[in-house]
């Protein structure tokens, strides 16, 4: 004969309701033991069943932006760059950014934290409830190419454009032909005032028409929807990997 629990148990696996589930009989013996009212009970089981929810769509985010690693705010030495606007950095982490669709561009030699910071920025977006797609450069054109190869380059440009968020890390590292700056203007031009990029370069603006193979025409198109609005960080300094090496 099936119980009252076990039926309980049965409805709530049902309605997929698991801390309900795995925590009722617990809290209830809280409950009787402070005294605590039914409508108290239920609300403890309810911020319960909310807030691991709230737990597993954060993670889920996080899986699904595909970053190579994390990293956090508080995980960053500001006291490294010999040059780093700390205010506007920490700023960024209010995501008002988001909101209102810009983008965030950090411009700055290699080793001095621009990637760092992007997935910091991009982690706080995905706490805050946002979609975050990271990717290089790099592996975007080479995707989207396969992609138009494969003739389903739309739906590719899709997934690009959705996320709220798309950390585009390592422009400027590689030379890009002009195929690939077409495919990397369709991306910015699909999210113009619709998301925001969070763009980590090394390259200062002035130097963007030799990345793009000194198409001075898109190299302009690609730059006025990035900048258009935007947050710039500029760090300077030393490489924090070759003065490690130095040190060692």
């Amino acid at each position: 004969m099936i119980t009252p629990n076990d039926l309980l148990d049965q409805q709530l696996t049902a309605l997929k309701l698991p801390f309900l589930r795995e925590n009722y009989q617990e809290t209830a013996r809280r409950a009787v033991a402070k005294a605590l009212g039914h409508v108290e009970f239920l609300a403890m089981l309810v911020d319960g069943e909310h807030r691991q929810r709230q737990q597993h769509s954060t993670e889920r985010r996080i899986r699904q932006a595909r970053f190579p690693y994390l990293k956090t705010l508080d995980q960053f030495d500001f006291s490294y760059p010999k040059r780093i606007d700390r205010m506007k950095v920490q700023d960024l982490f209010r995501l008002a950014f988001v909101r209102d669709h810009a983008n965030v561009m950090l411009i700055g030699g290699c080793g001095l934290g621009k990637t760092h910071l992007a997935i910091a920025l991009g982690h706080q977006a995905c706490i805050a409830g946002h979609s975050v797609l990271f990717t290089t450069a790099i592996d975007l054109i080479n995707v989207l190419s396969a992609a138009q190869a494969a003739h389903h380059l739309d739906q590719e440009l899709r997934r690009y454009a959705k996320p709220d968020v798309l950390l585009l890390d390592e422009l400027g590292y590689l030379p890009i032909d002009r195929y690939g700056a077409d495919l990397l203007f369709q991306v910015i031009s699909a999210r113009y005032e619709r998301g925001s990029i969070i763009l980590t370069t090394n390259r200062p603006f002035k130097d963007w028409a030799v990345m793009f193979n000194n198409d001075a025409t898109l190299t302009s198109a690609v730059l006025d929807r990035l900048v258009h609005h935007h947050e710039l960080v500029v760090i300077e300094g030393t490489s924090f990997r070759i003065r490690k090496a130095k040190d060692e």
